[in-house]
């Protein structure tokens, strides 16, 4: 049982760590979880509390935790990360240990986390898997999440967003109170710990990683909170509205550069290895063109939308858009496009007219209507953008 010298410090009263566990009807293990944060800010003599944050528990979790030491904060708003961030607001420690309540993370691991935060370093990230040096003891994670949840996703945060890390989903990491301010963080489910992370990463935050061991969890009675499609749907959309280079602006140039390859290929009407390539594929190129334009406005626009909000940190890529691409000029092109395709559209009505206005030939005519929609429709959609763009602009001011 924690004693309170180190509930209020040892020394002057200051709190340097303060262990956050998030709780919600963990009756079976959150004892032994808080009997072992206390035993390791006392052998290691850390001026420390430990923190429960209940999230509604109806099981008697809360009074084993309050037993064993703990300060129990209640949290009314259910997810994970709820429970966090309201045990992290309470918090008096210059730096913050979370972990499950499970009993699948050693407490008494508190060293290899407190050691860098002395050092300098703003976020410590556990890492269970072998890639990182960890250890994930039999049973202790579902192969699923072993060999493809956690490496895909960890990948992709070092490779999207550029974080230093081997196991992005670890729930035993620390990181100091300063930092946590700066992130705001938002996450209410179990993407609180991916956006912790992938924030970090992008405000260029000190960041290092230990190995650690994960457990089988000590829980008997009752199931994982983990939810393996559901929560793991809800990491990958998460991931991909944090990145609109890879929702947005990847695939919206790859569907553009396809546009540029079909007409290429159909505007003269090319026959390649025995294949003609007439209208219909000048038709699939425009739908090409369209979309892809489409998707990277969107990315712009969702990139200014993110800074704005202070979901992303400010961008210096942005700064020059914001003062290359202006709403005049935005017009201006939206104008010369629609112009263009007026000009397309204006040949076909001509060659119809020519016909008395009767039928066409249409392997010639839509050869005219069909650049001449889509360059209409492209200059539509760029003085949208160039309106939309300036009133995000206005709103970073």
């Amino acid at each position: 049982m924690c004693s309170q010298a180190y509930i209020i410090g040892v020394s002057n009263g200051s709190v340097e760590v303060s262990i956050v566990i998030p709780c919600l009807n963990e009756s079976e293990t959150v004892g032994a979880c808080v009997a072992k944060a206390c035993a390791a800010l006392a052998a290691h003599d850390v001026a420390g509390e430990v923190i429960v944050a209940d999230n509604g528990s109806t099981d008697g979790s809360r009074e084993i935790a309050a037993a064993e030491g703990a300060r129990v904060v209640p949290v009314a708003e259910r997810g994970y990360g709820n429970a966090l961030m309201g045990g992290i607001a309470a918090a008096r420690g210059r730096f913050v240990l979370m972990g499950d309540a499970d009993d699948s993370y050693d407490f008494g691991e508190l060293p290899r986390f407190l050691a860098p935060l002395r050092a300098g370093a703003e976020l410590v990230q556990g890492c269970r898997l072998a890639a990182g040096g960890g250890t994930v003891l039999p049973g202790a994670m579902p192969a699923l999440h072993r060999w493809w949840g956690n490496p895909m996703f960890s990948w992709m945060a070092r490779t999207w967003f550029r974080a230093p890390i081997h196991d992005v989903h670890c729930g035993l990491r620390a990181f100091t109170t300063d930092l946590y301010r700066r992130l705001e963080l938002r996450c209410t489910g179990m993407e609180f710990a991916s956006e912790m992370v992938i924030k970090a990463s992008l405000a260029r935050a000190r960041i290092t990683e230990v190995p650690i061991t994960l457990s089988p969890d000590g829980r008997r009675s009752r199931r994982r909170h983990l939810r393996t499609f559901r929560d793991g749907w809800r990491h990958l959309s998460f991931y991909l509205i944090y990145s609109p280079r890879w929702l947005f602006l990847a695939p919206g140039v790859a569907l553009v550069l396809v546009g540029v390859l079909g007409y290429a290929i159909a505007m003269p009407g090319l026959r390649i290895g025995g294949v003609q390539f007439d209208v219909s594929t000048l038709l699939f190129a425009s739908l090409g063109f369209i979309c892809g334009y489409q998707s990277i406005v969107f990315a712009v626009l969702t990139k200014v939308f993110a800074i704005v909000e202070g979901l992303l940190p400010p961008d210096p890529r942005i700064d020059l858009l914001a003062r290359v691409v202006v709403l005049e000029r935005g017009l201006a092109l939206g104008a010369v496009l629609g112009l263009a395709g007026a000009v397309f559209l204006g040949v076909a009505i001509e060659q119809w007219r020519a016909q008395h206005f009767g039928a066409l030939d249409y392997e010639v005519t839509l050869r005219w209507v069909i650049p001449g929609v889509t360059l209409t429709v492209l200059g539509l959609q760029t003085v949208l953008a160039s309106f939309y763009l300036r009133i995000l602009q206005l709103a970073r001011r």
